[in-house]
C-alpha cells in the first residue's frame, strides 16, 4: 500500500543562528539532507544521526527531530531559503501545498520586533481556523520587517479530552492504516487498544469502559464523564482520547492535510440521536480538514513555540489536590494522563529545547523500538509514564530580545494545604523562585502564561465563589489569584527592584481576548505591565453571556468602586484597552483568530491587534486617551 514519504512537516520549531530545529513525521525513517539558501549562497547538510534523531510510533510513522548546530552563524534579518532533499526530491515535490514560492524559508530576526499569540484550537468548533490569519499575513509580507518573528501557541493546540466523532472515527482508521503501536490497558473494562476501538462504548460512551465499582464513581464523574460547565463552557469527554495511539493520529491529523489523503472515513454504529450529533459534527470537521493546508504552510515559514494548558491533556488537569489523587489514584486514567503527556512531549515539548529531554527520549527510544511484535511493552510504557508525570523541566527562556520566558502552570501547582479541594495555585514557591531569577536585570520580557496573571474580576469573583461552595469543577476555577500564596509570590516579583521595568504578559485558555495596561499605586518608577490575551484560535466564549459578563465587570469593578479593594490586586490600577471596532464600552472581544503584537526598541508593545477568523478587518486594542 502507498504511503508519502512525509505525513506531517516539517515544522519550523526553536531557530536560533547557529542552531535550527524542524520537526516532521515521515512513514519511514528517512535520508535526508537540509539545503539552506543564505543570501544567494548554497549550503547542504546531510541529517545523519548527529543532525536528526527518530522515533518510531508505529510501522509506518516515525517521528524525527532534526537539530542542526552550526559552526558559522547565519545571518539575522534577511530570508533564509532551505529545502528538504528526501531521495533527491524537495518539498516542491512531496509537499507543494507547503509553499509560497519555489521554497519555503524563514527570517532570524535580530530581536522580537513583532510576534503572533494564540491558545485554543478546537477542530469542530464552528469558529473559523485563526491559523489560516497568519497564512494571509505570510502571503502579503513582502520584506523582513513585515514577517513576525515567531508564532507562540499558548496551550489547547489539541483537545485531548473534547474530540468529535467524526475525528475519532478518522483518528482510528489512520491508526490502523500507519499501524501505530497496541498497548495494554489496566483497570478499563477493554484489555488492550485493539479491543478499546472496537467496543460498543468507543463513540460517544467512554465513560462505560470504567468497571461498574463504586470506587470508581468520583473518576467517571470527574474525568470520563465530562464536567458540565453551564457558566462557562459545555465540555464533554464523551470520546476522551485514551491511548498512545490515539493522541498521536490526533497530532497527524490536526497539524497535516497529507494523513487525511490515506482514509476514507465510515460512520460507525450508532442511535439515531448519535448519528445526529455525527452529522452535525462532521460538516465542522471536514471545513477544519480544508483549512489544514493553509495551517501547515504557516508551520513551515514561522518558528512555532508551544507549551501546553489543560486541554492537551484532559479537562482541569492538576485542578486541585483531590483532582490529583482522584485521577493518579486510579491506572486507567494515570495512564491516559501519561500517554497524552508522552504524545505532547514528542509533538510539542521536544522542539522547543532539545536539550531538555535526554533521559526521558532514551526511555522512549527503549520502549518504541523494543516492542513485542506491534505492542508497546506494558511494564517499560508504565516507568516511563511515571518519569514522565515527575518531570519538571517543561517550562523554558528563549535569549531573545526581550527575554522570552514560558511558563509551566500545570505541572508544578501549589497546592492547597488546608482544603484538598480547592484549586492549587499555578505555579509553586520553588518555581515562583526560579521565575524570579530568570528575569532578574533584563530590562524587558515577555512572559507566556496559559492562563492571563490579570484576568476579569467578575469572572475571577465568580470562580471563587463556587471554590467555597466545593465546586471548582464547574467553573474552571483556575487563575492566578485563586491561591493566595501564588498571587502574592507573582505580584512581587513584579514589585522587585532588579526584574524588568517593562513585562509584556501574552496568554490564552479563557476564548475571549482583552488588553490590561496595569500599574503599581503610588510607585513611579514601574514596571510597566501589559496583559494581553488572545483566546482562541479555533474557539469563542458563548456571545450573550460574554456580553453580559463584560457589561456587569464594568459597573461593578469601575476604577472608583469599593469592591477593588477585595481583590488581591489592590495595589495595581488595571486598565483596559477598548477593541476599536467594538460597541460602546466593550472591553472583551470575542472572535476566533490570532492575537498580533509589534514592540518598540524598549521591548514595550506599541501596537496590539486581533486578527478576525471570520474574515473581518482586524481589530486593534486601543489604550484609552
Amino acid at each position: 500500500m502507498f504511503q508519502p514519504a512525509v505525513l506531517a512537516g516539517p515544522l519550523l520549531r526553536r531557530l536560533e543562528p547557529q542552531r535550527l530545529v524542524l520537526w516532521l513525521v515521515g512513514s519511514r525513517q528517512l535520508s535526508l539532507t537540509l539545503r539552506l539558501h543564505v543570501i544567494g549562497q548554497p549550503l547542504e547538510i546531510v541529517l545523519d544521526q548527529d543532525h536528526c534523531e527518530v522515533v518510531p510510533v508505529g510501522r509506518h510513522a516515525f517521528i524525527h527531530l532534526i537539530d542542526v548546530r552550526l559552526d558559522e552563524a547565519l545571518p539575522q534579518d534577511v530570508v533564509i531559503g532551505y529545502d528538504l532533499l528526501i531521495d533527491g526530491s524537495g518539498i516542491a515535490e512531496w509537499a507543494p501545498h507547503l509553499l509560497y514560492g519555489a521554497t519555503p524559508n524563514f527570517i532570524l530576526h535580530s530581536r522580537i520586533h513583532q510576534l503572533v499569540h494564540g491558545s485554543c484550537r478546537k477542530p469542530h468548533h464552528r469558529a473559523d481556523e485563526g491559523l489560516l490569519c497568519v497564512d494571509r499575513l505570510l502571503a502579503s509580507a513582502h520584506t523582513p520587517a513585515e514577517r513576525p518573528a515567531l508564532l507562540m501557541m499558548s496551550g489547547d493546540q489539541i483537545y485531548a479530552d473534547d474530540v468529535a466523532g467524526p475525528m475519532l472515527r478518522a483518528i482510528h482508521a489512520l491508526i490502523e492504516r500507519l499501524g501505530l503501536f497496541d498497548e495494554s490497558l489496566d483497570g478499563a473494562v477493554v484489555e488492550d487498544s485493539s479491543s478499546l476501538y472496537g467496543h460498543r462504548a468507543s463513540y460517544y460512551h467512554r465513560a462505560d469502559l470504567l468497571p461498574a465499582l463504586d470506587s470508581n464513581k468520583t473518576l467517571r464523574e470527574r474525568f470520563f464523564g465530562g464536567v458540565k460547565k453551564p457558566i462557562f463552557t459545555s465540555s464533554t469527554a464523551d470520546n476522551h482520547l485514551v491511548t498512545f495511539a490515539e493522541v498521536i493520529a490526533m497530532y497527524l491529523l490536526v497539524w497535516s492535510p497529507t494523513p487525511w489523503t490515506l482514509i476514507t472515513l465510515e460512520p460507525p454504529q450508532l442511535s439515531v440521536e448519535e448519528q445526529q450529533r455525527y452529522a452535525r459534527e462532521q460538516v465542522q470537521v471536514e471545513r477544519f480538514r480544508d483549512g489544514l493546508p493553509g495551517a501547515a504552510r504557516v508551520f513551515a515559514h514561522l518558528s512555532t513555540l508551544m507549551i501546553f494548558d489543560d486541554h492537551d491533556i484532559t479537562d482541569d488537569w492538576n485542578l486541585s489536590a483531590q483532582w490529583e489523587e482522584t485521577a493518579y489514584g486510579h491506572p486507567f486514567s494515570k495512564r491516559i494522563i501519561g500517554n497524552a503527556l508522552l504524545a505532547y512531549l514528542l509533538c510539542q515539548g521536544w522542539g522547543n529545547q532539545p536539550d531538555a529531554f535526554g533521559e526521558l527520549l532514551g526511555q522512549v527510544q527503549a520502549l518504541t523500538t523494543e516492542t513485542q511484535g506491534n505492542h508497546l511493552d506494558a511494564n517499560k510504557q508504565d516507568a516511563l509514564l511515571e518519569a514522565l508525570l515527575k518531570f519538571q523541566h517543561w517550562h523554558y527562556v528563549l535569549p531573545t530580545t526581550p527575554a522570552l520566558v514560558v511558563l509551566d502552570t500545570r505541572t508544578r501547582r501549589w497546592r492547597s494545604e488546608f482544603n484538598l479541594t480547592q484549586p492549587s495555585g499555578l505555579l509553586d514557591w520553588e518555581a515562583l523562585s526560579e521565575l524570579q531569577q530568570a528575569l532578574l536585570d533584563h530590562p524587558s520580557a515577555i512572559i507566556v502564561s496559559p492562563a492571563p496573571i490579570f484576568g476579569v474580576k467578575l469572572i475571577e469573583t465568580i470562580q471563587k465563589v463556587f471554590s467555597w461552595c466545593g465546586y471548582p469543577l464547574l467553573v474552571d476555577a483556575e487563575n492566578w489569584m485563586a491561591h493566595r500564596g501564588a498571587a502574592q509570590v507573582i505580584l512581587n516579583i513584579f514589585r522587585h527592584s532588579r526584574t524588568p521595568g517593562n513585562y509584556v504578559i501574552l496568554s490564552g485558555d479563557v476564548h475571549y481576548s482583552f488588553v490590561y495596561e496595569v500599574l503599581i499605586r503610588h510607585r513611579n518608577a514601574g514596571p510597566k505591565i501589559w496583559q494581553i490575551t488572545s483566546s482562541g484560535i479555533k474557539n469563542e466564549f458563548p456571545p450573550r453571556l460574554l456580553e453580559w459578563f463584560d457589561r456587569l465587570n464594568r459597573w461593578l469593578y469601575s476604577p472608583r468602586s469599593p469592591l477593588n479593594w477585595f481583590t488581591r490586586r489592590r495595589t495595581m490600577q488595571v486598565v483596559p484597552h477598548i477593541p476599536e471596532h467594538a460597541e460602546a464600552g466593550e472591553r472583551l472581544w470575542n472572535s476566533a483568530g490570532i492575537g498580533q503584537v509589534f514592540f518598540n526598541e524598549q521591548g514595550q508593545p506599541e501596537a496590539i491587534y486581533q486578527h478576525n477568523a471570520d474574515g473581518t478587518p482586524r481589530t486593534r486594542m486601543v489604550a484609552p486617551q
